[in-house]
């Protein structure tokens, strides 16, 4: 059994720890490559995060192609006993993302490290320079559907009663002041929460722990399915870990973002 079976998905800094020499973990840093190169949780390889994304407009936040999937996570290691635990500097927003692409891979052992490199800091926990060399080659991957919401079946379920849009970017880009695509405003029905506002600041960025009340009173709520979305699935990573941290059983996120949303030309839109 792993020493990691017993957890939650969002996990304590001294519980990683204790299992760094865990021979199923797979510890990813989501940082930046000047900070992992500065000091890292020991053992940790260093993914860019560039990497999570495919990269090209107008909606860089769709998913990587399967070949550059199957290379980063033979880099990684992937096999299918593996217990991923992911951490950024930034309070959730790369690793969520990194967590959804476990799931689009069908791969179900991870958590995440809640406040990731700020909160092991702030505990006064051990840092490294030494970088793991890459394990091997591509490995082949089975991509699944279910995790992500294209645009098309986004616009097929708007109105539904038991959908939650949650927009996470911030408020003057929802309320199409900011305009950051060819169309400015959010999508029919969307509520907005700003990723950054589901952080504590006092606890080094941990989720925080009144998002279950926060989410109910704005009706995204677990018997919804929640669609989760910003401008490239970024901010958004951070939305879709959370409801994935408090077990809300229908997830999605949407990778397109308002990248694709607020720049294709048949797509409704509210200010």
């Amino acid at each position: 059994m792993s020493a990691f079976s017993s957890l939650p998905l969002v996990i304590e800094p001294a519980e990683l720890q204790a299992r760094l020499g865990a021979s199923d973990l797979i510890l990813v840093d989501l940082t930046s490559a000047p900070r992992y190169e500065a000091g890292h949780i020991p053992g940790a390889r260093f993914v860019d995060p560039k990497r999570t994304q495919l990269g090209q407009p107008p909606a860089p936040g769709l998913l990587p192609t399967k070949t550059q999937l199957e290379a980063l996570f033979g880099e990684l290691g992937h096999n299918p006993d593996a217990v991923y635990v992911v951490y950024d500097d930034e309070g959730g927003g790369w690793a969520g993302r990194f967590i959804w692409l476990l799931d689009v891979i069908g791969h179900s052992k991870y958590h995440y490290l809640d406040g990731g490199l700020l909160s092991w800091q702030a505990e006064g926990l051990p840092l490294s320079t030494d970088v793991p060399a890459p394990a091997g080659g591509p490995v082949p991957l089975t991509l699944h559907d279910e995790p992500t919401a294209t645009r098309e079946y986004l616009q097929s379920r708007l109105g539904a009663a038991d959908l939650a849009i949650w927009d996470a970017r911030g408020p003057t880009e929802y309320s199409g002041e900011k305009v950051v695509a060819a169309k400015g405003g959010h999508i029919p029905g969307a509520v907005n929460f700003e990723w950054t506002a589901g952080m504590d600041p006092a606890r080094h960025l941990r989720i925080r722990k009144d998002m279950p009340q926060i989410l109910e009173s704005l009706g995204i709520t677990p018997d919804k399915e929640v669609i989760t979305h910003c401008q490239t699935h970024h901010r958004s990573g951070f939305t879709y870990l959370v409801a994935k941290a408090l077990g809300y059983p229908r997830v999605k996120g949407y990778a397109g973002s308002w990248g694709e949303w607020g720049n294709h030309p048949d797509t409704p839109i509210e200010k």
